[in-house]
């Protein structure tokens, strides 16, 4: 198997609103995020990705850009930016940057421009359309909202956008604009970032023709269309092949064998992907069907292409109370998803809080939260004539506003986020979960993510390792190994609130293993292994 940096990494997603403010305005800063770098790198991560911070109207929180080469006032300056990535280097890590090329804001100088004529040069750059007897040219619905089309009453037609309606789409298909987007990559490239996560990169292609859909809430036909590879293909051999760095994809609604078109070490597109059978189509956890699907990507996948392991990121609700239990078993229970997402094959993405046992918010107001898609949904859902705070209780649960509250640094006011008033309100649990309780006890999450970072980063089997599932369809126990020519591991771990335990296959022995991690304490040793709620055991195997 090809060995590169990027395999062997940890990843850590600092959405910088959220994570420090520096000057008190209430939003968290790129000044902030150069003042936690220690913290950062005390973790024993070795890249950064940072969500968006190029100039934005901030309609969907900097993933609608408005300008490519500019850093958003609220975010700092080019220089301070250019500071950032400077302390990043000098620390021994890389930095990523969140790439959003499918769309931009409806401010950016392109979209003005397209918009004021049918005959500007621009005009091509997005996708513009006449309306279908008086109605949209298709029946098509976009993330956000029941249309993906606007109309737009200066020139009489309507523009195609994928998510909110101020963010246009794309045409890909110029070829002009295609080479603005190279160029603006390499300027990136050039100043030294390392690499790019690439956002909603599957839904560059649209569908020949926009023909309507038989079921247009099924929003698959957005993404993964006939033509995607010949522009990834393209923008490896302009941009991408000439760096050495990491091109990670949002790629959703794709299984194993679509998925290796994309990153396919034979066929010069990314390099790796996140997939969502997980975090998109798991609302819970089902330990049977999370199994099954990560069997079928290592099957998929493994010596051919590369994956990613992430429960949570800015989208999507908090990790220990989506897929594990946040209240009796909190510790216990980060500290089993972190062993999953360090042990099983492909390269660990830790969002901002994850390492110290974050949580889901509970607000109980429409109006606190923030997120645009929230919003839409709950507009469409009470405009059926539905009760607002049963839409909201409905909704709740998987609010991408879950995992965007104020990193919790501290008991003090705000968490020690920020001295002015937070842009969205604190979690009100930051009194007992913060950093600062984190670094006083031996045994806290916290402590328990730098023991599995350093592991995997001393031990190539954890990375390049074979990966045998031992555990089949129990739903409470996941149990299984990680080869690396002689070396053999064992991971086993009880995902669930109640006593569990295992028999040993007659293949694998524990005598005189070596136990390596584990968070309890008083293991016994045996052929039948019993298990306290959300605990986990790390071996290596002595043959």
């Amino acid at each position: 198997m090809k060995q590169t940096w990027w395999k062997e990494s940890v990843v850590y997603q600092v959405y910088w609103r959220s994570f420090y403010d520096s000057d008190g305005d209430g939003l968290g800063d790129l000044q902030g995020v150069i003042e936690k770098l220690d913290y950062i790198k005390s973790l024993g991560v070795d890249v950064i990705w940072l969500n968006p911070c190029f100039e934005s109207p901030d309609v969907d929180n900097g993933y609608d850009i408005s300008d490519y080469y500019s850093i958003m006032e609220s975010a700092g300056t080019i220089g301070i930016w250019e500071k950032l990535l400077e302390e990043i280097h000098k620390r021994g890590m890389k930095l990523i940057m969140d790439l959003v090329v499918n769309h931009t804001s409806d401010q950016h100088s392109w979209f003005k421009e397209s918009r004021s004529s049918k005959e500007n040069p621009k005009r091509d750059y997005y996708i513009w359309r006449s309306s279908k007897d008086g109605s949209p040219p298709n029946n098509w619905r976009s993330y956000f909202t029941p249309s993906a089309w606007k109309y737009d009453e200066t020139t009489g037609e309507y523009y195609f956008h994928s998510f909110a309606v101020e963010q246009p789409d794309l045409n890909w298909e110029n070829g002009e604009l295609r080479e603005e987007i190279y160029k603006m990559m390499r300027f990136w490239l050039d100043k030294g970032i390392d690499g790019f996560r690439m956002d909603a990169i599957a839904l560059l292609k649209k569908q020949e023709g926009f023909p309507d859909s038989e079921n247009p809430d099924d929003i698959r036909y957005l993404t993964n269309n006939p033509g995607i590879h010949t522009f990834l293909r393209d923008l490896n051999e302009k941009v991408l092949k000439h760096y050495d760095i990491l091109a990670v994809g949002e790629v959703a609604f794709v299984g194993p064998e679509e998925g290796l078109k994309y990153v396919g070490e034979n066929r010069n597109e990314l390099h790796s992907l996140f997939h969502f059978e997980v975090c998109d189509e798991m609302p819970r956890m089902d330990l049977k069907k999370f199994k099954a699907i990560q069997k079928r990507w290592y099957q998929g996948l493994w010596g051919r292409g590369w994956n990613s392991q992430f429960l949570n990121n800015h989208d999507h609700t908090r990790q220990v109370t989506r897929y594990g239990n946040d209240r009796e078993f909190r510790t216990q229970s980060a500290q089993l998803l972190a062993t999953m997402i360090h042990t099983l094959p492909g390269t660990p993405y830790i969002y901002q809080g994850e390492e110290i046992g974050m949580t889901g918010v509970h607000y109980s107001s429409i109006d606190e939260y923030k997120d645009i898609a929230f919003h839409n949904k709950v507009e469409i859902e009470v405009s059926k004539g539905r009760n607002p705070q049963e839409v909201l209780e409905e909704l709740r649960p998987l609010a991408r506003d879950n995992s965007r509250t104020p990193m919790q640094w501290d008991d003090t006011k705000n968490a020690g986020f920020t001295k002015g008033t937070p842009w969205i309100r604190v979690n009100p649990n930051f009194k007992q979960i913060n950093v600062e309780n984190e670094l006083r006890n031996s045994d806290s999450v916290l402590s328990y993510y730098k023991k599995l970072i350093q592991l995997r980063k001393e031990n190539p089997v954890l990375v390049y390792g074979d990966f045998h599932d031992l555990s089949g369809e129990d739903p409470k126990i996941y149990a299984y190994t990680r080869c690396l020519d002689s070396e053999h591991w064992f991971i086993i771990m009880n995902h669930s609130n109640e006593n569990s335990s295992y028999i040993l296959p007659k293949s694998l022995s524990l005598s005189g293993s070596k136990l390596i991690l584990a968070n309890y304490p008083e293991i016994e040793d045996g052929n039948e292994i019993s298990l306290r709620p959300h605990e986990v055991r790390v071996f290596k195997i002595t043959q």
